[in-house]
C-alpha cells in the first residue's frame, strides 16, 4: 500500500527493532501525504539510525502535535 519493500521493512527491523520499524510504518501511513517516497524514507531513517542520528520519539512528539494531541492528554 504504501510502497516500501519487504527488504527495506526487513533492514529497519534488524536495526531499529520491530516495534519500531511498525511504529515508524504508521507514522509514516500518517503523514503520507507529505511523503513522496515511502521506502526510501523508511530507509534513510534507518541509516540514520544505524549511525545514532534517528531517534522515534521525536518523530512521535511531531506526529502527536501535528495531529493536535496534546502529550499530556494522550496519557
Amino acid at each position: 500500500m504504501l510502497g516500501v519493500s519487504p527488504s527495506a521493512y526487513e533492514e529497519a527491523c534488524g536495526i531499529l527493532g520491530p516495534e519500531n520499524a511498525a511504529t515508524i510504518v504508521a507514522c509514516i501511513l500518517e503523514r503520507g501525504g507529505h511523503i513522496n517516497s515511502a521506502g526510501g524514507y523508511l530507509r534513510d531513517l534507518t541509516r540514520r539510525a544505524e549511525r545514532g542520528e534517528f531517534s522515534i520519539g521525536p518523530m512521535l512528539m511531531a506526529l502527536t502535535r501535528a495531529n493536535g494531541t496534546s502529550a499530556r492528554r494522550a496519557g
